[in-house]
C-alpha cells in the first residue's frame, strides 16, 4: 500500500484529486490534510470512504504535521494546500504568506526528515507573470509575480527546488492553467458566473474584459498530476495547458448565451491593481514526458460545469451562507 498525505484535499483541485485516486489507484491510502477554511467542504468526499484519513489540521502547524508524519509511514506528499485567490491576496496577504510559503517549508523539512520518496508542488501560471499578445510560458520562463498571491507560489517553488538540489529531496513542480469544473469554490470566474447567471445577478468584470486565460478542465489536470507523481523525473517542472484561451468578456458571454441569460447582466467594474493580461501555457513537455494529453475541451468542461452546478444548487448555497458569505457580498454583490 502506497500512503500519500495529500494537503488541501478539500478544496477544488485537492478534491477533485482525491476522488480520481481513489477510484483509480486500489493500492493507494490516502491521508487528507486540510484547515478547512472558507473554500473547503468536509462533505466535499463521502465519510467512511475506503483507503482514506483526514485530519483537520493547518499546514502551518508544524506540531500538527508532525504527528502526522509520525504516525503514517507517508511514500508521497502532494501539496495542493494554499490561499489561492488574487483579490483575497491584496486585502490580506499575510495569510498567504503563511501558508503557502511557511506551510510549505514545514511539508518540505518533514518529508525531508522522514524519508518521503516525491514531493510533488501544486502551483500555478500565475508564477511566470503576465504575457503579451504573442508567445507561451514553458518551464524555464523567467519566474517574474504579480501579485502577493503569485510571489507567494513562486517563493513556494523556489524553496521546494531548493530541497532538490540541496538536500536531494525528490521535489516535482506542476504549473497549470486555470481550472474549472465541480467542487471550485464561487470566488473564480467560472462558478461566479455561472451562480450569478442562474441567480440573475450581476456579473463583475474586470477592466476591459479582455484579459485572456487559458482553461483546463480539472480532470485533466489531476490526471496530469498523478502522472507526474508516478512518472515525472524527480528536480523537473512540467507545465499543464487546456489550450484553451478565451479573452474573459468572451467566456463569460459563452456561458450567459449556453444558459439563456442576457448579457446585460455583465458589470464592468474597476480593474484590480497588477492583473495580468494574458496567461497560455506551453505544456508539450508533459506530452512529451508523461503521455498527458486532454480529455475534454473547452466546450464540453463547460456542459459538465454548468450541470454539475445546476444540480448541487444545495452545495454552493451552503458554503456561501457560511463565514464568506460578507467577503462574497463584499467583492461581487456591493460594487
Amino acid at each position: 500500500m502506497k500512503i500519500c498525505l495529500v494537503t488541501g484535499g478539500l478544496g477544488f483541485i485537492g478534491t477533485n484529486f482525491i476522488s480520481h485516486v481513489l477510484e483509480a489507484r486500489r493500492d493507494y491510502m490516502i491521508i487528507n490534510v486540510d484547515s478547512v477554511t472558507y473554500a473547503a467542504n468536509p462533505k466535499n468526499i463521502p465519510e467512511g470512504a475506503p483507503n482514506y484519513k483526514f485530519h483537520r489540521l493547518d499546514i502551518a502547524d508544524k506540531t500538527g504535521l508532525i504527528k502526522v508524519f509520525e504516525d503514517n509511514k507517508i511514500d508521497y506528499v502532494v501539496n495542493f494546500a494554499a490561499e489561492s485567490h488574487v483579490d483575497r491576496s491584496i486585502l490580506k496577504p499575510d495569510i498567504f504568506i503563511k501558508t503557502n510559503i511557511e506551510g510549505t517549508f514545514n511539508l518540505l523539512e518533514l518529508s525531508l526528515e522522514k524519508g518521503v520518496k516525491r514531493f510533488v508542488q501544486i502551483s500555478t501560471d500565475e508564477v511566470y507573470g503576465s504575457l503579451g499578445d504573442e508567445g507561451m510560458f514553458c518551464e524555464v520562463t523567467p519566474l517574474s509575480p504579480r501579485s502577493p498571491y503569485s510571489a507567494s507560489k513562486a517563493s513556494a517553488d523556489l524553496i521546494a527546488m531548493s530541497f532538490f538540489h540541496t538536500y536531494g529531496l525528490p521535489v516535482l513542480i506542476s504549473r497549470c492553467s486555470n481550472n474549472y469544473g465541480p467542487y471550485q469554490f464561487p470566488e473564480k470566474l467560472i462558478p461566479l458566473v455561472i451562480i450569478n447567471a442562474l441567480n440573475n445577478k450581476e456579473i463583475p468584470l474586470y477592466g476591459d474584459g479582455k484579459n485572456v486565460r487559458d482553461w483546463i478542465y480539472v480532470s485533466d489536470h489531476v490526471r496530469g498530476v498523478l502522472s507526474m507523481l508516478e512518472n515525472g523525473k524527480p528536480g523537473e517542472i512540467y507545465n499543464f495547458g487546456g489550450n484553451s484561451e478565451m479573452k474573459n468578456i468572451d467566456i463569460i458571454t459563452h456561458i450567459l448565451n449556453k444558459l439563456g441569460k442576457p448579457v446585460s447582466l455583465i458589470k464592468y467594474v474597476k480593474d484590480r491593481p497588477g492583473h495580468d493580461r494574458r496567461y497560455a501555457m506551453d505544456f508539450s513537455k508533459a506530452k512529451k514526458d508523461l503521455g498527458f494529453s486532454q480529455e475534454y475541451s473547452l466546450d464540453r468542461g463547460l456542459d459538465i460545469t454548468m450541470e454539475w452546478y445546476g444540480n448541487n444548487v444545495k452545495w454552493w448555497q451552503e458554503i456561501l451562507s457560511g463565514e464568506y458569505k460578507k467577503y462574497y457580498k463584499q467583492m461581487y454583490e456591493g460594487r
